[in-house]
């Protein structure tokens, strides 16, 4: 026998131990919290309706007053198996509320086992101090909103995989583009053009200012300059650090933030502005993202003003979550009876005439819009 007949490649495998899961989210919107308060004893719940996950059927429990004496002072949050099963469901859960939602990650704790042996509820009895919530942001016009985050984990098996999936492997960082961008910016290195805006000068890159607007690339490259005089270009109608703000997006990609070097423009005021420059130059991405922004300072003081600029600059996502807001009778007739409102009626009436028939749709009974009309005027 040959010495190398013995002799070879030794045998490779890998394998790894997987798990089947489901993820899923409910959202409950808790209104009028002070009426749920006054209303539910500690110890009684108020079940959001049912919803699946993983083949289950789960509800959230919100106990206003605590599940328990210990817990009085807490608002406490329960996730509950709807059904009794043989064996045990594995799951993951977390509550956050809605306003603080992170959709990058979810980190949920331990998993619990429900049903089975086991009990079929589990959850935080002291989710918030009560106290502590009634003071924070999270209320708004006596509401709020918790998310449950749900993971569902089934059984283990083994898979045979590819040993390249586990070995060591070459590690690429995230993208860091932005950042030089930014730096050039900053540094204005290069820079071949330069922007008058209401007496404030910035200095900036046509290539940049081209590739990111079409807007931009037909003021800088094509005829239609915009106000071209001794190499410096003078934007009209618009502030300052709202144009900064409007070069910061291209230059990066990201939501600028308000600062006080920006003469201590507010977070909401700012968005406004950005939305419409964002219009202005056809920069959807951050159009989009200034109505996102601006979700999140809808209250009866700021929808009608915020509906306006929806309706004016062809925001659908964010009319759609103003017309959310007013479909509540509380926040509506709050609403109806200030001068922002009136000043809507009178500059978009063809969203008065959605919004009596989204009220239509909601509560069932017709508007009489002369009639509403006549209280406006």
């Amino acid at each position: 026998m040959s010495p190398a007949a013995g002799a070879g490649e030794p045998s490779r495998s890998a394998s790894a131990i997987v798990s089947d899961t489901a993820s899923g989210y409910h959202i409950l919107r808790i209104d009028a919290y002070s009426r749920t308060k006054a209303a539910t004893p500690t110890g009684e719940c108020l079940k959001s309706l049912p919803f699946t996950v993983g083949g289950h059927r789960w509800y959230i429990c919100y106990y206003p007053n605590g599940d328990r004496s210990e817990t009085k002072d807490y608002i406490s949050l329960h996730l509950f198996l709807g059904k009794s099963v043989t064996e045990a469901v594995k799951a993951q859960f977390q509550f956050r509320f809605v306003d603080k939602v992170d959709q990058k990650a979810v980190t949920m704790g331990r998993v619990h086992n429900f049903g089975g042996q086991g009990g079929r509820i589990w959850g935080h009895p002291r989710f918030i101090n009560r106290a502590v919530f009634e003071a924070s942001s999270h209320l708004r016009d006596d509401s709020f909103a918790i998310r449950c985050d749900v993971l569902v984990t089934k059984e283990f098996r083994v898979e045979k995989v590819s040993e390249a999936t586990i070995l060591p492997s070459v590690y690429a960082p995230p993208s860091d583009l932005h950042q030089h961008l930014g730096n050039l910016l900053q540094t204005e290195k290069g820079a071949d053009v330069v922007f008058d805006v209401a007496g404030q000068t910035f200095a900036a890159h046509r290539c940049v200012l081209a590739a990111r607007s079409p807007v931009f690339s037909a003021e800088l490259f094509g005829v239609m300059k915009e106000g071209d005089t001794g190499g410096v270009v003078r934007i009209e109608d618009m502030e300052a650090p709202v144009f900064k703000a409007l070069l910061y997006f291209i230059y990066t990609d990201l939501f600028p933030k308000a600062t006080k070097q920006d003469g201590d423009i507010h977070e909401d005021v700012l968005s406004q502005h950005l939305l419409v420059a964002a219009d202005r130059y056809n920069l959807e991405r951050l159009k989009l993202l200034c109505e996102k922004k601006l979700c999140e300072y809808i209250d009866v003081g700021t929808v009608a003003t915020i509906l306006t600029l929806a309706e004016q600059h062809h925001c659908h996502g964010l009319k759609k979550v103003c017309f959310h807001f007013l479909s509540s009778p509380a926040n509506l007739w709050k609403v109806v009876a200030s001068d922002s409102f009136k000043h809507l009626s009178r500059s978009c009436p063809s969203v008065m005439g959605e919004l009596f028939s989204m009220l239509a749709v909601y509560y069932k009974f017709q508007v009489d819009s002369k009639a509403v009309s006549l209280v406006l005027l």
